[in-house]
């Protein structure tokens, strides 16, 4: 089992900055890919970033792409997401996950591709 707690999530103003981050336990956290995500109210849950269990490889939405940020620290069973230029449709719930794997694939853009998910986070950017 894996368990997963983000932190960090709050108010912020549009064109601010705000970093996430999502501590896991339980199991060997170094080989795992992990991605963030977010759902905002009456939308589904869509990927923002994922990152390798090296942190060589990274993957992006569009969506955020130059504003956006992952990164992981295997030493402290963390991963993070500095977040940019927020904008106001950035505000959702943000959620992190992680799937044992040795790299990356397209399948770590959907939430199908990975196995365990944290509670999540509320971000909200006002305008």
């Amino acid at each position: 089992q894996v368990q997963l707690v983000e932190s960090g999530g709050g108010l912020v103003q549009a064109g601010g900055s705000l970093r996430l981050s999502c501590a896991a336990s339980g199991r060997t956290f170094s080989r795992d890919v992990m991605g963030w995500f977010r759902q905002a109210p009456g939308k589904e849950r869509e990927f923002i970033a994922a990152i390798s269990w090296g942190g060589t490889t990274t993957y992006y939405a569009d969506s955020v792409k130059g504003r956006f940020t992952i990164s992981r620290s295997n030493d402290k069973n963390t991963i993070y997401l500095q977040m940019n230029s927020r904008k106001p449709e950035d505000t959702a719930v943000y959620y992190c996950a992680a799937d044992y794997a040795i790299g990356l694939s397209s399948a770590h853009r959907q939430t199908g591709g990975y196995d365990y998910w944290g509670q999540g986070t509320q971000v909200t950017v006002s305008s």
